[in-house]
């Protein structure tokens, strides 16, 4: 998903990026079922699918 956006520093002239729904919705998604718990100097990241 890197791919879609980040741009190389080469470009000069500068493009907004508008992400579809689909990718809203699945960024929505994957945030709601990350998990992090720290432990001491640790952190566990868990999914929860």
């Amino acid at each position: 998903m890197a791919k879609f956006y980040f741009k190389s520093s080469s470009q000069k002239e500068e493009k907004h990026l508008v992400p579809s729904r689909r990718t809203i919705d699945f960024l929505l998604s994957y945030s709601k079922s990350l998990k992090v718990v720290e432990y001491d100097n640790l952190k566990f990241e868990t999914i929860l699918n």
